[in-house]
């Protein structure tokens, strides 16, 4: 899940012949024929774990099915994602599946093609036209999973740091939860909000997260609903030597995630996520139905599950392959299947 330090809107681009030579090059996965159904894949962000195994999925969905996917990365650049989704636009694809973004830059050029009569599947990002599909993890869902644990350990009484950066779907569904159980538990109280997103996440959240434990000594947990907030919580805990007082509690997983949190004395306890490959090829499933004329809905939920850093230890898990083995539910391929 992409998310940024600062929001600058950026108006929406007009297709034109400059905003089409000046799309990133994209990359074709090179999983069909001449003949097969092209599909244009528009990432805003590719670094990262989460990012990494969502494309792998995405990847093998669309050689399964025999897709031509060119692949466009932005790489944080929120114009550079406006300017690829209209280059896609321009090529004529089947289909366009967007993974994340921004809705300011991406809402204007995803009507575009959606007016080009070219079928767009949006992956966390607020697409704004109801003609797009869209596809999510259930976020409320998972927040609380994640926060209902965080009662539990805490008894409902603890002070709280946040990580949090408002202006991402996902991020904001959320938030949304957890303002619910704020309101819900007196006894919580959120004494600091910190959060960043770049190309350098988690060390950037670490430096934030250790300024405010050193300002709120009383802190016994850490909200992070995002793995690289999780991390980077997680390591300003490990550098101050708060491992046995302060715990984290996450959201989203990978193999990196599971080193993490089942390290020995990790103050990671809890997490909760949908398999990152597995939501990649729902999306890409999502979208060669709506080429080729298939029966997709037009909003989908994928659910998640509340991963728990004993449950990990208990079951042995130590990669997203073993994990999917140990939680079985994580894989979906009953949602959205092609014929």
């Amino acid at each position: 899940m992409k998310l940024r330090s600062a929001f600058l809107p950026v108006a929406a681009l007009a297709v034109s012949a400059l905003a089409l030579t000046a799309c990133s090059a994209p990359a074709d996965n090179g999983g069909g024929s001449d003949d097969a159904v092209d599909i244009a894949l528009v990432r805003q962000l590719s670094s990262g774990d989460y990012f990494e195994l969502w494309l792998a999925g995405a990847k093998a969905e669309a050689d399964r099915l025999g897709v031509n996917l060119s692949i466009y990365e932005a790489n944080g650049d929120d114009a550079q994602q406006a300017i690829d989704i209209e280059a896609a636009t321009g090529e004529g694809v089947d289909a366009i599946a967007i993974s994340h973004g921004f809705a300011e830059t991406v809402q204007a050029p995803i009507a575009a093609a959606l007016d080009a009569d070219i079928p767009v599947v949006a992956f966390d990002v607020d697409a704004g036209d109801d003609r797009a599909v869209t596809v999510a993890q259930s976020d409320a869902v998972l927040a609380e999973q994640v926060l209902g644990q965080l009662v539990e350990d805490t008894a409902g009484e603890a002070d709280v740091i946040y990580v949090y950066v408002a202006g991402f779907a996902p991020l904001d569904r959320r938030d949304a939860v957890w303002q619910e159980t704020l309101a819900d538990n007196p006894g919580l109280n959120q004494v600091a909000q910190i959060g960043v997103v770049n190309e350098n996440t988690a060390v950037e959240v670490a430096e934030q997260a250790k300024a405010a434990l050193q300002a709120n000594p009383g802190v016994t947990a850490i909200f992070a609903p995002y793995d690289e907030f999780a991390k980077g919580a997680t390591l300003a805990i490990q550098e101050l030597g708060l491992e046995d007082t302060v715990k984290v509690y996450g959201a989203d997983i990978s193999t990196a995630d599971i080193e993490v949190i089942t390290a020995e004395g990790s103050p990671w306890v809890a997490t909760a996520a949908t398999d990152p490959a597995n939501v990649g090829a729902v999306t890409i499933r999502a979208a060669y139905l709506a080429a080729t004329g298939g029966d997709v809905p037009s909003a989908i939920e994928i659910p998640p599950t509340l991963i728990t850093q004993a449950g990990l230890l208990e079951k042995g898990v130590t990669t997203i392959q073993g994990l999917t083995e140990a939680f079985p539910e994580l894989a979906t391929p009953d949602l959205v299947p092609v014929p």
